[in-house]
């Protein structure tokens, strides 16, 4: 029974959200399309890759665009790996009602991302350093992610698609000024269809510097490793 409930839940799923899809442009829910890739050249060498297409709304309303690119070296086989990268992002804010005003970010990165594993739980710690070129503007942030997986069917000789749920929490403070800049905190449902695919879908909620400021979205995310 558990099995032939998890073989529908992709179907479940998009008709939960279909709602939620046909809502217009008033809509304070917003979605995030997100690509991840890494591709290894050399044992402990990698190349990050990541698209993430942001919408105001559920679909055709865009927040931003944000491209990141990277080179990272595992410090232990397969863990503790040590990134320096470049992110690329376009924002179109809105000014007024309906008026749109696109600002551009150049920025430059270091990350450092340590898995390990408590009982069943996976868990990841991520830390960035971000050196941000905003317009005439000059910024710089830190970031601590703190992801936890959690199987609900692992793969076996019959399937090799491992079903999970994905919950993370990630804080993001300023250099100076308003040292508090955000919050996210998500949860969702995963399904790692192969060794080199992994899929998920859930529910994330941003909390802003500022009074009753937050927003909810949609992610829909891949993660693929060549």
């Amino acid at each position: 029974m558990v099995i032939n409930f998890l073989k529908k839940l992709p179907v479940i799923s998009v008709i939960l959200m279909l709602p939620a899809l046909l809502i217009g442009q008033n809509s304070n829910l917003g979605n995030w399309l997100v690509y991840i890739g890494s591709k290894k050249v050399h044992d402990r060498w990698n190349v990050h890759h990541e698209i993430q297409y942001r919408n105001y709304n559920p679909i055709g309303d865009l927040e931003q665009l944000l491209l990141r690119t990277g080179v990272g070296y595992d410090l232990t086989p397969g863990n503790n790996n040590f990134l320096l990268g470049y992110g690329f992002i376009r924002s179109e804010n809105y000014v007024g009602i309906d008026d749109k005003q696109s600002v551009d970010e150049h920025r430059i990165f270091q990350q450092f991302i340590s898995k390990q594993e408590i009982g069943k739980f996976r868990v990841q710690h991520r830390y960035r350093f971000e050196q941000r070129f905003i317009a005439d503007q000059f910024r710089m942030r830190y970031r601590y992610f703190l992801a936890v997986n959690y199987p609900l069917m692992i793969a076996s000789a019959a399937s090799s698609r491992e079903w999970y749920l994905s919950a993370y929490n990630e804080i993001f403070l300023n250099s100076k000024d308003n040292i508090f800049d955000r919050n996210r905190l998500y949860g969702g449902l995963g399904c790692r269809v192969n060794k080199a695919l992994r899929l998920e879908a859930g529910y994330m909620n941003q909390f802003f510097n500022g009074a009753g400021s937050g927003r909810d979205q949609i992610n829909i995310i891949g993660f693929v490793n060549f």
